[in-house]
């Protein structure tokens, strides 16, 4: 029921007047303004601003979304400090999200973007889909769908270059 509650979201979302953003490489990354799943706030680009940034949207049905997040952090601690991730989950509550990242184990912070506000701004259009902003806030790269390791270390060797 969850997924069709998902489904039927991104279609009103899609039908509100505003179209859906088609965000790529070279574009500047939209600011937003999110809540994290330990009640803190973060403002981007402001709370990033001068360290690269890996953008995260998924959900907990999402098949691909928990290994590859856990892949994911593992190529963070690879690169310890050079750059962020943020994982921002589309359309789910936050104990829904704080108990999905509890049982994953990574290191890195979630963002609720329940009625995935965000995810348009982004122009996400499925999940996950993961953004590589450089330091100034200027998408570098970007991947819609499943990926693997490899793919996922190119995107960062590209984006820390």
């Amino acid at each position: 029921m969850k997924r069709y509650a998902w489904w039927l979201a991104l279609i009103l979302l899609a039908c509100s007047g505003e179209p859906p953003a088609r965000l790529n490489s070279g574009d500047a990354a939209p600011a937003f303004t999110a809540r994290l799943i330990d009640g803190a706030t973060l403002d981007f680009p402001a709370a990033r601003a001068g360290e690269p940034l890996v953008l995260r949207f998924w959900a907990d049905w999402c098949r691909f979304c928990a290994p590859e997040m856990k892949m994911i952090d593992a190529v963070r601690a690879r690169h310890a400090g050079r750059f962020a991730i943020l994982a921002v989950n589309v359309g789910q509550e936050a104990a829904t999200v704080a108990a999905f990242m509890a049982r994953l184990g990574v290191s890195y912070p979630a963002a609720l973007d329940e009625d995935a506000r965000i995810a348009k701004r982004y122009g996400v259009v499925a999940l996950p889909t993961t953004f590589f902003i450089d330091a100034q806030g200027i998408v570098r790269g970007k991947i819609v769908g499943e990926a693997d390791e490899a793919l996922f270390e190119r995107h960062i060797q590209a984006l820390l270059q």
